[in-house]
């Protein structure tokens, strides 16, 4: 079951325990794996037009991972059968002038789901706390508050209805390396490389040694957090869509009543 990669509050997580290329879930192999996956993003799309028509629930979803972690490539592929007009997907940058003059939530918050919507943060409020921790951007007096705020901010966010869902997906160094390479082999990935990967690449273990930190730190009953093992991305993609229908299931949404009696509406 999928409930297998939660972490549960309190575990202290460690990454070397975890098996990168793990595909017990789904061990049909990468083919029929692919084949699969189609029927899944059909039936999420079906459940994200129920919770944009019943306008009821929010749902939050978090992705983080290292440089070449996969984020773009899983949110293209679970969510490609679901509208647009309810999806938004956002993704954080470096923090503008006008974003740094406020606190670190401020750009965070108001981007938060409407009633009906999905967002997906592409990186999230959990840089604040990463890459600011491991390039020393802020001293640990700083950064080591926020674990802290986020939970209280995320408690906040589910108290008033919304939903989260947090994913880190987690791939080996070896794995990184032979991503970034292809990366450079390719022309038409040329525009995906960036130089200062290398620099954060250089810093592997003191970032690794940060995500282990945050998620241990993090993951709560209200917004737990799902280490999804992402070598084999084929697999990871059937588990992050089976995990995305499960959540929307349990919301036992209905469609609304409607004021009027179909069957007696002519259209001329």
């Amino acid at each position: 079951m999928p409930s297998r990669y939660i972490i549960k509050p309190g575990t202290q997580v460690d990454f070397s325990k975890i098996d990168t290329k793990d595909d017990d879930l789904h061990p049909v192999g990468k083919e029929e794996g692919n084949a699969l996956l189609p029927a899944l993003t059909a039936r999420l799309g079906e459940l994200q037009e129920l919770l944009y028509a019943e306008k009821k629930h929010k749902v939050l979803v978090i992705f983080q991972a290292i440089d070449a972690g996969g984020k773009d490539g899983t949110i293209r592929k679970v969510f490609a059968d679901t509208d647009p007009a309810g999806v938004r997907v956002k993704s954080f940058k470096k923090p503008s002038e006008n974003e740094l003059e406020r606190d670190y939530l401020w750009r965070i918050h108001y981007r938060v789901p409407r009633k009906g919507k999905i967002a997906i943060f592409n990186r999230s409020h959990y840089e604040d706390i990463l890459a600011v921790r491991v390039k020393n951007l802020a001293p640990e007096s700083v950064w080591s508050k926020r674990y802290e705020h986020i939970n209280a901010f995320e408690k906040m966010l589910t108290d008033e209805g919304t939903t989260i869902v947090k994913f880190f997906l987690l791939i080996s160094n070896k794995e990184q390396k032979q991503r970034l390479q292809a990366r450079l082999d390719d022309p038409e990935k040329h525009w995906k490389f960036n130089v200062d990967d290398l620099d954060d690449r250089a810093r592997w273990p003191e970032f690794m040694t940060a995500f282990q930190d945050m998620i241990t730190q993090t993951s709560t009953d209200h917004a737990p957090w799902h280490v999804i093992p992402a070598d084999r991305k084929w697999h990871r993609n059937l588990v992050i869509t089976q995990i995305m229908i499960d959540t929307l299931e349990a919301l036992d949404m209905n469609y609304p009543d409607v004021d009027f009696d179909p069957s007696k509406v002519v259209i001329e």
